[in-house]
């Protein structure tokens, strides 16, 4: 990846912060300038709240817990409800901070009077989970097919398409049983986005992109990433999306997916951080929210950044500055819990447009 951090910028009025290109070495010098300023050293006694993604609730819990360790003034409360909730509660200003695994869209913008400042907090993969006592060896989904499992299309584990990529693996003749998002969800956003972007047969089948699509009528419903894993893992025979790190956590199988060069791949941070350098060197000028069919050899299929959402304008000056350093933080000290519970890094031309888009959250 460049040196060079992309740019996102939305026609907003003053609303939305345009990601300006900047330097890697520019985040070193805008977190010191926050920790420094005369706001900083003046934060003391201060609770925030915040609400959204399930994708990133374990790293938002790790900085919050070790943000509170380091500034014991400062108390923060988190609710993972999920992104299209975050976003809800966000544009209603119920909280001092949103999260969410999809940009904000102009209507949503256009609605908060205060301003929005979106700054990326990480990224991660998305992953199919499964359940399916007994086979032993990995399981393999090649592109033409998983789409079609996600469906409804494929409904049987010994379908001749799922044998056909794994013939060493005794696959049981079982229904094939879904197990998706209830909520409004990011990682359903980023995992339909990819769908859509790769498969004619979704796209045909009118499935469509969003935090909240319609799945076969069959499919189990649970409600944010933690719900998703938990069922998969009480569900034999199922299979379902989730970040990375939950079906680490769970101890649950993944599967290997074809990605765009042909190889099949496994979620680790060697194939998140392909996708995420494919991705920059493919589109320098905008930086997306959804990494939705990197084309690298080595590239996980399924990657996506994950934002905060801040307000450009806080009513109390001290609030300001406690959002401003605990994000500053995030993106600096906090990027190193990421790696051991499944999320990727961000880039450091990534981190340099977050900490620069957090100097217009006024003081």
């Amino acid at each position: 990846m460049s040196g060079v951090s992309s740019a996102r910028s939305r026609s907003r009025g003053n609303q939305v912060m345009t990601l300006a290109r900047t330097l890697p070495a520019l985040a070193i010098s805008a977190i010191l300038a926050i920790s420094a300023s005369p706001a900083h050293r003046a934060i003391a006694d201060t609770n925030l709240r915040g609400a959204g993604s399930t994708f990133s609730a374990a790293l938002y819990n790790q900085w919050i817990e070790n943000y509170h360790r380091e500034h014991p003034a400062v108390s923060i409360t988190y609710d993972a409800v999920g992104s299209g909730e975050g976003v809800r509660r966000f544009v209603a200003g119920a909280v001092d901070f949103g999260a969410s695994d999809v940009v904000l869209s102009d209507r949503e913008a256009a609605q908060i009077s205060r301003g929005a400042v979106m700054v990326p907090s990480t990224a991660g993969m998305v992953v199919l989970a499964y359940n399916l006592p007994g086979m032993r060896g990995e399981l393999r989904l090649p592109r033409d097919v998983y789409p079609g499992v996600l469906s409804g299309q494929i409904r049987y584990w010994d379908d001749p398409r799922i044998r056909q990529a794994n013939p060493g693996l005794d696959l049981p003749h079982r229904d094939i049983v879904i197990v998706a998002r209830r909520d409004g969800s990011g990682t359903t956003f980023a995992l339909t986005s990819h769908l859509a972007a790769m498969s004619q047969g979704w796209r045909e089948q009118g499935l469509g992109v969003g935090k909240l699509v319609e799945w076969p009528s069959a499919t189990m419903l649970a409600s944010g990433n933690e719900g998703v894993a938990s069922r998969i893992k009480i569900s034999e025979g199922s299979i379902g999306y989730v970040e990375f790190g939950f079906a680490k956590r769970l101890g649950l199988p993944v599967a290997l997916l074809q990605n765009r060069a042909g190889k099949f791949v496994a979620p680790n941070e060697t194939t998140g951080r392909a996708a995420l350098a494919d991705a920059a060197a493919k589109t320098p000028v905008e930086l997306n929210q959804s990494i939705v069919d990197p084309s690298g050899a080595d590239a996980y299929p399924i990657v996506t950044f994950s934002w905060l959402l801040l307000y450009r304008d806080y009513a109390e000056p001290g609030r300001a500055a406690a959002v401003r350093d605990f994000v500053g933080w995030g993106l600096s000290s906090g990027q190193s819990f990421g790696e051991k519970i499944g999320y990727l890094p961000l880039p450091g031309d990534v981190a340099a447009s977050g900490v620069q888009a957090l100097g217009s959250v006024r003081q």
